[in-house]
């Protein structure tokens, strides 16, 4: 059997292991300096067997960890998980030859994740509901998962109901669960169509859990309203809708973000969903709130109409990553607000260095596009002059960052 060495982790958090003939694989569940044993197959290696452990591994918590694919940093101390994710941060930085001026990382707690996707399956003794098996389409089935809300796993068995009633033989559901103040709001997509019979059944199921709402396939069954509270007002979101993992990660987000455009009267907002910056902001200043998504900035509109005292808000549905804002159309407004997906917003932030914008909070869940961004930005004279890191993908490779861009 092989023997190796782990040379460091990956962007993903797999090891990167290295034979002595200079032979290369990734290796799950492994740390920096261990030696490990095992045999490649197609560049993994798919059961790594410890040889000589780091000082920062630990017992995993979760007695799924070894087969789900939810997290995979588990394995290693909080003090490590925090320091590496800061490092992947400032190497994807420095390869753009940009200093990162990192103020902090805030770091959810353990069962605080209120939005969770799960894929279920029906089987002959009735359902699997979970995360993926890593690397596999195989369904872990959770029983007691340290990431989600104690209100989401409460709702595991009920799910399970809900697949087995509503699943084809040999179909995957994707399951999406948000909890807000009024209950559980869930979608599902990838089941039976709806009939009467089928409608009858899930609207007794849903009785029977408690759930706010249950969207199958675009048809909701709504018991109460699920509104989510965005600063003072609320909003009722689309079925599935995008929502900041955890309330702790939104929170820190957002100090942020109105930290930085402190003073602004007039702010852009893009790529603003459902209203998780727009809506406090525009407690204190004048806000164009930009979505690719129509449906998103229907619910957006709605909460603001319901609220009293905000100052204006006004929407505008566009594709930003193929149509961005022009420099002379960003001329209206004193800062910038941007959140793009995990692919960026090259086309925007160019647009933007091109503007006289002096003020820019960039929030980034993906820390190369990230840097990317940030060059362009820095290339026409902005400074990043403060960086946050905030971890809402606790035991992931994931980390979302929040800088503060002024001219110079």
């Amino acid at each position: 059997m092989t023997t190796w060495t782990i040379q460091r982790l990956g962007r993903r958090g797999d090891g990167v292991a290295v034979a002595e003939d200079g032979q290369k694989a990734l290796a799950a569940l492994t740390l920096p300096g261990e030696v490990i044993a095992g045999e490649a197959l197609e560049g993994r290696i798919a059961t790594p067997r410890i040889l000589t452990p780091s000082a920062d591994r630990v017992r995993p918590i979760c007695g799924h960890y070894r087969a789900c694919g939810g997290c995979s940093l588990m394995h290693a101390s909080d003090g490590f998980t925090t320091d590496w994710k800061r490092q992947v941060v400032e190497t994807a930085l420095h390869a753009q030859g940009l200093d990162a001026p990192i103020e902090g990382v805030h770091v959810s707690p353990p069962r605080s994740r209120r939005r969770a996707v799960f894929s279920g399956r029906r089987t002959k003794k009735g359902a699997l509901v979970g995360f993926h098996v890593r690397a596999s389409d195989v369904i872990a089935d959770l029983t007691d998962c340290h990431v989600i809300r104690p209100e989401i796993q409460a709702a595991l068995p009920l799910l399970r109901q809900i697949v087995a009633v509503g699943a084809s033989r040999n179909a995957e559901l994707s399951i999406v669960v948000i909890h807000g103040p009024a209950g559980l709001d869930v979608a599902i997509t990838g089941g039976k169509p709806m009939d009467a019979t089928l409608f009858q059944t899930l609207a007794g199921l849903a009785e029977l859990g408690d759930l706010a709402r249950l969207d199958w396939g675009g048809q909701s069954i709504t018991r109460r309203t699920p509104a989510l509270p965005m600063g003072r007002a609320q909003v009722v979101p689309p079925a599935a809708a995008f929502l900041q993992a955890t309330a702790e990660g939104e929170a820190a987000l957002r100090q942020a973000v109105m930290r930085i455009t402190e003073g602004a009267a007039r702010i852009a907002d893009l790529y603003a969903g459902i209203g998780t910056f727009t809506l406090p902001l525009a407690e204190r200043a004048e806000v164009h709130a930009v979505e690719g998504l129509a449906a998103p900035l229907t619910a957006l509109d709605a909460g603001w109409r319901a609220a009293a005292g905000r100052h204006r808000i006004t929407t505008e549905t566009r594709d930003l990553a193929r149509n961005p804002l022009l420099a002379d159309e960003l001329a209206r407004f004193d800062a910038i607000v941007i959140d793009p997906p995990r692919a960026g917003a090259a086309q925007q932030a160019t647009q933007i260095a091109g503007s006289a914008i002096e003020t820019v909070a960039f929030v980034s869940c993906d820390p190369v596009n990230f840097a990317r961004d940030s060059r362009i930005l820095t290339e026409s004279g902005f400074v990043m002059s403060q960086l946050t890191l905030v971890d809402q993908f606790r035991w992931s490779p994931h980390i979302e960052t929040v800088a503060e861009f002024r001219r110079r």
